[in-house]
């Protein structure tokens, strides 16, 4: 299981209710009784429309849980590591990422919009072009996993997701909670993916995640909690993922300069 969590790539989401068409079953008119504006507009691209109207309100619900859109947009760097195998600080504003990896002695500069950036492979900057694109594709992936595990909350209605009410389920814990599925359609390296989010009854806040390497798939290939749930600046972040954590999570507002641009540890 160890090595599938680490070598996971997880679907590339753009970050970013209203309802969408078609007949209404009895469970969705109670939940639309209940409909508020939550000031949490989908990203271009999210499937809305085939999307069901108890998840959607379901993401609405565990944004504002997590501190609300306001918080998350507003919110700038974040940094973390990824079950102490690498450390990425992130600009979510302008989209730098640096990524340090110690074991290989790796650090990668890149900017996950324009792919551009550069690379250290032990003490020695790559110029190559095939080795550098190799490499800053291989940065781009690694946030791309990392950062899902991180703040896959924010990224309910992403671009390319739909979302599905599954229904009342209990966690592995025995807790019973709203469950809401999300599959992707024509964005990142692993459309095929999809996962299942136990959203908790009282808290409105992921508290376990179910993931299944194709839409084919009848079991998942692994399930894990989402705990130690704590506030970071204005936003909530869970660190403790079973067995696994995500370690040294902080969201600041500045960063020491040269942190995207200069392979010298920056100074605090």
């Amino acid at each position: 299981m160890k090595k599938t969590i680490y070598l996971l790539f997880g679907t590339i989401l753009l970050f970013s209710c209203s309802k969408p068409s078609g007949s209404e079953t009895a469970a969705e008119s109670e939940v639309e009784s209940e409909y508020v504006e939550f000031n949490n507009p989908p990203a271009d691209g999210f499937n809305q429309e085939g999307s069901d109207l108890i998840a959607t309100i379901l993401a609405d619900k565990v944004m504002v849980a997590m501190g609300g859109r306001k918080a998350w947009d507003d919110t700038r760097y974040i940094t973390w590591n990824f079950f102490g195998r690498r450390t990425h600080t992130w600009d979510k504003h302008e989209g730098n990422v640096r990524i340090e990896e110690p074991s290989k002695n790796l650090i990668i500069l890149i900017n996950i919009n324009s792919r551009e950036g550069r690379v250290q492979l032990n003490g020695e900057e790559i110029i190559q072009p095939d080795s550098l694109s190799k490499y800053l594709d291989l940065g781009n992936r690694y946030w791309i996993n990392d950062s899902y595990w991180l703040v896959m909350p924010y990224k309910l209605k992403d671009s390319g997701v739909t979302l599905t009410y599954v229904g009342e389920v209990a966690t592995e814990e025995g807790v019973n909670s709203d469950v809401v599925r999300l599959t992707f359609e024509d964005v990142g390296v692993t459309p095929d993916n999809v996962y299942d989010v136990w959203v908790d009854f009282d808290s409105k806040l992921v508290t376990q995640w179910a993931y299944y390497p194709k839409i084919t798939d009848e079991k998942p290939q692994f399930i894990t909690p989402w705990t130690d749930y704590k506030q970071y600046g204005e936003i909530m972040l869970s660190g403790k993922r079973g067995e696994y954590e995500l370690s040294n999570i902080n969201v600041l507002e500045e960063v020491p300069d040269g942190t995207f641009d200069s392979f010298e540890v920056p100074v605090q």
